[in-house]
């Protein structure tokens, strides 16, 4: 599937499209950014266009502009995880492929602007890219590893735990919470907080000539738990909210993409002359599907 989206626009001179493609190596990040930001953004009327013309007959050239005109909100969002430990030019290329997923997938007579569609795959690239990194032996393999990994902080917010050194009974209460056992917590625990280092390895010499190494320190690294936490949940709605949107009817899905996922958000008053009603029932129409969502995903979620 990855190679069929790489492969989805035709090799051409274009510095556009060599944009697309990413950044090579850290030395061009610059150079990149530069020319991302040359490419001119598309009014709602060309976007529409180019859209219709790539989803009807796959002409290359309007999925090229279609792309090009949004690779700089890709690298606004990989600057926004420059601080997890992977180069900014790999989360560039990864929302990059999440870009091209989207052109691949995007309905433009959905109603909906081509950015706020994209912006789900390219996240959503960019978190499996940061996940891949990090190592399974953090992440854990059972069901329970990983749900004590993404879930601890909360957990530990709830019972009000704010020691990172856990004692017996406040492991035990975490346990208690998560219902997964005490060995499990205890055990994911001492992991988090810290990429894959080699125990051996010298941190620095002593005066009488003797080395210390990693496995004899403490690590004092700022724990990296909330926020992995936090990217596993957003992965996660991002997720459900593409299921459950699906599953309204389509009138008050439209609405609700209107009212809520579009910029600018589109008004009452030509939403009440679209559909013929009054601005007073579209209002109603927004809120009951914004509450039918909200309690779908959060079902589900619980699930």
């Amino acid at each position: 599937m990855r190679k069929e989206i790489k492969n989805a626009l035709p090799v051409q001179a274009n510095t556009s499209l060599v944009a697309a493609r990413g950044v090579s190596d850290e030395s061009g990040l610059a150079q990149y950014i530069q020319t991302v930001q040359k490419i001119p953004i598309l009014s709602a009327e060309e976007e529409y266009e180019y859209a219709t013309k790539w989803v009807k007959t796959r002409d290359a050239s309007a999925g090229e502009k279609l792309v090009a005109s949004h690779l700089r909100m890709v690298v606004s969002v990989a600057y926004d995880f420059k601080n997890y430990g992977i180069p900014v030019g790999d989360l560039i290329a990864s929302g990059n492929m999440g870009l091209m997923q989207a052109l691949q997938k995007f309905d433009p007579e959905k109603g909906f602007r081509f950015s706020t569609y994209a912006m789900f795959w390219v996240r959503a690239e960019i978190y499996e890219t940061i996940l891949n990194n990090w190592s399974i032996v953090k992440i854990g393999t059972s069901a329970n590893q990983k749900r004590v990994f993404f879930n601890l902080a909360r957990a530990k917010r709830a019972l009000g735990i704010m020691d990172n050194n856990m004692s017996d009974e406040q492991t035990k209460q975490v346990a208690d919470y998560l219902n997964v056992p005490e060995n499990d917590v205890k055990r994911m625990a001492t992991r988090v907080g810290a990429r894959d280092l080699s125990l051996n390895a010298p941190a620095h010499n002593n005066e009488d000539g003797t080395t210390d190494i990693l496995s004899n320190l403490a690590d004092n690294k700022t724990n990296i738990e909330e926020g992995l936490e936090q990217l596993e949940f957003r992965r996660r709605g991002y997720e459900l909210l593409r299921k459950h949107l699906e599953k309204l009817p389509e009138r008050d899905r439209e609405i609700l993409k209107a009212r809520r996922l579009s910029d600018p958000v589109v008004t009452l008053e030509s939403l009440s002359q679209k559909y013929g009603i009054s601005r007073e029932r579209v209002r109603q129409i927004e809120e009951r599907a914004y509450n039918k969502l909200r309690d779908a995903i959060l079902k589900d979620s619980q699930g």
